[in-house]
């Protein structure tokens, strides 16, 4: 069991490498080089990179460590290491892509006229690569790790926080780039936000975990330290044995749906898990109204 969890733990990291890979080659390829806008920390990297020059790899790191003590003292250095490691891996990656365009063995694609090319695969792209980091634990910091201190701490929407932030960011680049690539900025964020609903776990805003188990009790407390996460305990009854348990319910947004399974598998692994599509949650933890 030991040996498994440490595979999937690799498998993970491995994973979300990637998706930081393919994330910041989208980045340089497309993004950047057409001058077009994201949200978020990277967004604000985009504009120091806009207007002072600053290498977007330098920038996402530092803007990144302040909050990565926020999120430390926050939520644990078990919640954090997979969002340190995929900033981390951002910005190195983003070093890498900046090698390569300054020695000039890629180049990257520039418009001045079909700017819906770049728009429609700079979404692809960035979409692809946060659909693999979110699906496999991951985050790459910044307005996330705000979201989730002030849904913590306020009871804010993640959801809401994290569009705020992004709109406040883009928003601000009119003042530095043409509305009209501001505009189709807005469409890349778009298109970016459906490929990673696709490939992280679908279009859905959560997941509904119901789960039969004789360690019910271990399952909530787990549930509730690791994920913050609230469960309800409802009494059943098996009709073929007769005999008496608890069945463990859970509802958790879909990035955190695959650290769920594997906490379930962790300490029951003959768990019956049922998963379910959620349209939307008000309540503690997700929306307040």
């Amino acid at each position: 069991m030991f040996k498994e969890r440490i595979s999937d733990r690799f498998t993970n990291l491995f994973a979300i490498m990637i998706g930081t890979a393919i994330y910041a080659f989208g980045l340089h390829y497309f993004v950047i080089s057409n001058e077009l806008m994201e949200g978020g920390v990277t967004g604000i990297s985009l504009l120091l990179k806009y207007v002072l020059n600053v290498p977007p790899s330098i920038s996402t790191l530092a803007i990144n460590i302040p909050l990565f003590y926020l999120g430390w003292k926050n939520f644990g250095k078990e919640a954090m290491l997979y969002t340190i490691f995929g900033v981390v891996s951002l910005s190195f990656f983003l070093w890498i892509m900046e090698l390569l365009i300054r020695e000039q063995w890629l180049i990257p694609f520039h418009t001045t006229q079909d700017y819906f090319l770049a728009t429609l695969y700079a979404g692809i792209s960035l979409g692809t690569g946060l659909g693999l980091v979110f699906r496999y634990g991951g985050t790459t910091g910044g307005s996330d790790i705000l979201a989730r201190i002030g849904n913590k701490k306020r009871g804010w929407s993640v959801g809401q926080v994290i569009l705020i932030i992004d709109v406040l960011v883009i928003g601000s680049s009119f003042l530095y780039l043409p509305k009209e690539k501001v505009l189709y900025s807005l469409v890349a964020v778009f298109i970016t936000s459906r490929i990673i609903d696709y490939i992280s776990e679908g279009a859905y805003a959560a997941k509904a975990f119901t789960i039969i188990s004789d360690h019910a009790n271990d399952l909530a407390l787990q549930i509730t330290q690791e994920l913050d996460r609230g469960v309800t305990l409802f009494p059943a009854r098996g009709a073929y044995s007769g005999n008496n348990k608890e069945v463990v319910y859970c509802v958790v947004y879909r990035h955190e749906t695959r650290r769920m399974r594997e906490l379930i598998t962790s300490i029951d692994p003959r768990a019956f898990i049922i998963i379910g599509d959620v349209h939307d949650v008000l309540g503690e933890g997700f929306k307040t109204q």
